[in-house]
């Protein structure tokens, strides 16, 4: 089988003349045992051998959980795996879009798999928080298999890990710089929360009863003088 070596040929440093990635090879993103590890794995050799940008669609659709490397032995998810075809491929960034966003919407790991995708390969940092932050309102839970056993978390929150985190799915992830850095060297405009606009009505119906509370005061205040002016009027009257 040939595909094994046609990525370990990859690696080569003596063969490789293709892009590069952060000034290196694409597939050195990956740590080395990481990458000893995918290349050797059953996955890897009999579900990612010859797939391209349309292909790996397919696998990836199947996706049941995220995850980097699981048990004693440190084996690679096929998350993983498919995260390590996409740095071989590059595809278009056209075709990740589309991962990301109209598949997206219906395969949340296919969503997931893309976000990391761009996460490691997009080089230019303001295209990785444009691009990604739309997603932290995206709240389908994911399955994330972990070195122990299985975890529970969140498209968001793992958009979040991968925005605010160094190292997710046993991978070391490129820098990159703060969001407040960005804005203030005007590379980025500032982010608005989703919650802005309800924050905004809660603030506004807050200060509209208080309003209220005050007009009732008010009015309460008003008749209570308005009764003792009648009771004296009375005690007067009958005085």
């Amino acid at each position: 089988m040939a595909h094994a070596p046609d990525a370990k040929r990859a690696l080569d440093e003596r063969g490789y003349t293709g892009t590069l990635l952060h000034g290196d090879n694409p597939l050195k993103l990956f740590e080395k045992p990481v990458r000893d590890r995918i290349v050797d794995s059953y996955y890897w050799k009999e579900q990612c051998f010859g797939l391209n940008a349309a292909t790996l669609l397919d696998r990836a659709v199947e996706l049941t959980f995220i995850g980097g490397t699981y048990g004693i032995a440190q084996k690679p998810t096929p998350f993983l795996c498919l995260a390590f075809k996409m740095l071989q491929l590059l595809p278009e960034r056209e075709v990740v879009m589309f991962y990301l966003q109209q598949a997206g919407e219906e395969y949340k790991y296919l969503r997931a798999l893309a976000a990391f995708y761009v996460r490691l390969a997009w080089e230019k940092d303001e295209d990785v928080y444009v691009t990604l932050e739309p997603y932290l309102s995206d709240a389908r839970k994911l399955k994330r298999r972990t070195r122990e056993g299985w975890a529970l978390t969140y498209v968001d929150e793992f958009v979040d890990d991968l925005l605010c985190k160094t190292r997710v799915c046993a991978t070391t992830l490129p820098k990159i710089n703060p969001r407040g850095f960005l804005e203030d060297e005007d590379r980025i405009e500032a982010r608005v929360s989703a919650l802005g606009e309800e924050l905004e009505e809660m603030g506004g119906s807050e200060g509209k009863d208080g309003d209220g509370v005050e007009e009732v005061g008010e009015m309460r205040l008003s008749g209570n003088n308005e009764s003792e002016d009648s009771d004296d009027d009375v005690e007067m009257n009958g005085g």
